[in-house]
């Protein structure tokens, strides 16, 4: 056998051996999971996934309206007006709606599926260290934990792009989107696209700084970014049921 034929085979078994490698970690990574669907007030149907002993969306929420049938404040491109609103708003992101954190605060106008809430910085907590990570870490800002930003990611290049070894397996059922976000001053979080990015509110107030705490998924990284930010960014929502 000549030096190229040589070549060719050895390319072969190593692309077997990658594709083996990978159906492996897919088949390893999407165990069964207990899944069902709520509604909101407005009749939109989300998927909902039991993650350990709490059952969070496994979509971001999309209401546009409270409890008592008041429209929330739609803002898209004057950043003038999304700085300064402090009762309330949302926009189109690269996957859903963006809400600033007074939207999701509001005790009077919920816009919350009955019988859930927007989940406190503990129930987060909660979530990841079910996921693997360390209670230490868990309470530290920044970057923390190892692999379970993975774990929440939805799988295929469409939802995140690729990055060395940074793997989306969506092990949670969680099906975390790179939606992107809003930034503090009313203008776009990323103008190059989707697929980079994704934030989430809590529902925890940072009292010291006036401003509320959230989580950051980013598709070079393979762990959960924790801290608190101005409630004028616009961001994801998740709900996790009472």
């Amino acid at each position: 056998m000549n030096i190229r034929n040589r070549i060719n085979v050895f390319a072969v078994i190593a692309i077997v051996f990658f594709l083996l490698h990978v159906a492996a970690c897919q088949k390893e990574t999407n165990p069964a999971l207990e899944t069902g669907t709520v509604l909101d007030k407005q009749g939109n149907s989300y998927r909902i996934v039991k993650i350990g002993t709490q059952w969070w969306m496994a979509e971001n929420l999309r209401a546009t309206k409270y409890w008592n049938s008041s429209s929330i404040k739609q803002i898209e491109t004057d950043t003038a007006a999304w700085t300064h609103d402090t009762t309330g708003a949302y926009c189109t992101g690269a996957n859903g709606l963006l809400y600033n954190w007074y939207a999701i605060h509001s005790t009077k106008h919920k816009i919350v599926p009955a019988g859930w809430h927007i989940p406190t910085d503990a129930d987060w907590k909660t979530l990841e260290k079910y996921l693997g990570m360390s209670a230490e870490d868990a309470d530290k800002m920044s970057w923390r934990g190892t692999h379970e930003g993975e774990k929440l990611k939805m799988t295929g290049v469409d939802n995140w792009l690729p990055s060395a070894n940074v793997w989306a397996t969506n092990e949670s059922g969680f099906s975390a989107l790179a939606s992107n976000c809003r930034l503090f001053n009313g203008k776009g979080g990323n103008p190059i696209g989707s697929g980079y990015m994704g934030f989430w509110w809590t529902s925890t107030e940072d009292s010291v700084n006036n401003q509320a705490w959230y989580r950051y998924l980013d598709y070079k990284n393979a762990n959960v970014f924790r801290f608190y930010g101005p409630k004028t960014y616009g961001f994801s929502v998740r709900c996790v049921k009472d």
